[in-house]
């Protein structure tokens, strides 16, 4: 079984686009901290039962050895809505069913956390990244669990794709959220609904 995990923000300039999204949402972020392996750097927000993540590159961290995750090192322009992680607590069963290029489980730390998330070797998730990342927190307290809970959650998240039909295809005997609408389109796009203390909030892509 798959659960929605976490959204994902990317960004060039994380303390920048922090201020701004804490500006839009009316919240604070929570600090996340600095991932080793690929050379970023995180904050956090909690959204009910799962969260968001601003990501960008560490511009204080040498270069990684292996592409960054969620294609950071072909990310420019905007903060936006790039990617989303699902998770599971049997990874290896879900791995054989996920869409070709979604990756090996890589494992990674930051902190006193240590997780699994399948991660490609070029750093692309499938379907030009509309594809979701797989995580398995192997037992641990996860960030939805350890983040305050500052009065945001989700009320939609919708994947636009020319392939809808292949991403439901893996989806659908996996999860049964109604939050996450795959839908067919031309034009691929994330477009992710929130309630937050200022109102209706649209993140997308």
């Amino acid at each position: 079984m798959l659960t929605i995990d976490h959204i994902v923000l990317s960004s060039t300039d994380l303390a920048r686009d922090a201020a701004a999204l804490e500006q839009r949402l009316g919240v604070p972020l929570s600090e996340g901290g600095k991932h080793v392996l690929f050379g970023t750097h995180n904050k956090l927000l909690r959204l009910g039962d799962l969260y968001l993540e601003l990501i960008a590159i560490d511009p204080d961290a040498p270069k990684p050895e292996r592409a960054r995750w969620f294609a950071l090192d072909d990310f420019s322009g905007e903060m936006r809505l790039t990617n989303w992680v699902m998770a599971t607590e049997k990874p290896r069963r879900v791995i054989g069913k996920t869409l070709m290029g979604t990756g090996e489980l890589i494992t990674v730390s930051r902190g006193d956390l240590t997780w699994q998330i399948t991660v490609p070797k070029s750093g692309k998730l499938p379907l030009d990244g509309f594809a979701p990342a797989i995580i398995d927190w192997m037992g641990a307290k996860t960030p939805t669990e350890r983040l305050p809970d500052v009065g945001c959650t989700l009320e939609k998240f919708v994947v636009s794709h020319p392939r809808a039909i292949s991403l439901r295809s893996f989806l659908s005997p996996l999860h049964s959220d109604p939050r996450v609408d795959v839908r067919g389109s031309e034009v691929p796009s994330f477009h992710a609904t929130l309630k937050t203390p200022k109102g209706t909030v649209a993140l997308t892509s």
